[in-house]
């Protein structure tokens, strides 16, 4: 009988190094196949509702995510089966008629804001991690990032924000730390951390 995957979720703020943690440790992690799923990929569909209304919409609300089908496509993958990851525009927002094939392997990492903040993605989980870091760190990783990579302007990063952003991230992001296994202080650059995370899932899978 084939062993199911371990299932790794790493949460933790808007540009708090979640994507840098889970790059690193599919790196540490050579020689096991891994999943990625992002978070961010199972944005709901909005095509059928105008740009204007899709700007406004609070993406940082756990009901902005297709949660079903993310919780669908983790289950397929702890089962062995391949999956077809949606491609989701930033530019857009709203979900692309692209996606990504997803192959099974040892470990499955899943990385988003709201990971560990929906109980039925929790249950999913066997290695449950948060990373940490500053306010100030992130907000400014967050306004370089849309900016430069997801084609957004100064005001509209700074709105959404204050608007949803950060409210979201105090409702939601940060009480989810209490389900945290391991909280990982510092960001994405923090080796010791990582490389103890990695210590463990390497002893998980053996």
């Amino acid at each position: 009988m084939a062993v199911r995957p371990l299932t790794i979720g790493i949460a933790g703020g808007t540009a708090s190094g979640k994507t840098t943690v889970a790059r690193r440790l599919v790196e540490r992690l050579a020689g096991h196949p891994v999943a990625f799923l992002d978070q961010d990929a199972y944005y709901r569909d909005l095509a059928d509702t105008p740009l204007e209304e899709r700007k406004a919409f609070n993406f940082d609300h756990p009901d902005a995510f297709d949660t079903e089908l993310l919780v669908a496509h983790l289950r397929e993958l702890q089962a062995g089966r391949a999956i077809d990851k949606p491609v989701y525009s930033f530019a857009e927002h709203t979900r692309t008629r692209d996606t990504v094939r997803v192959n099974p392997g040892d470990a499955i990492i899943l990385e988003g804001i709201l990971v560990l903040a929906l109980e039925q993605v929790r249950r999913e989980l066997d290695v449950k991690v948060f990373v940490d870091s500053d306010a100030d760190v992130r907000v400014i990783r967050r306004l370089s990032r849309d900016i430069k990579e997801r084609g957004r302007d100064f005001d509209g990063v700074i709105e959404q924000y204050f608007r949803t952003v950060r409210p979201m991230h105090y409702g939601f992001v940060e009480p989810s730390k209490r389900y945290a296994d391991i909280i990982i202080p510092h960001g994405g650059n923090n080796d010791i951390a990582i490389e103890m995370v990695a210590g463990a899932v390497r002893q998980k899978l053996r």
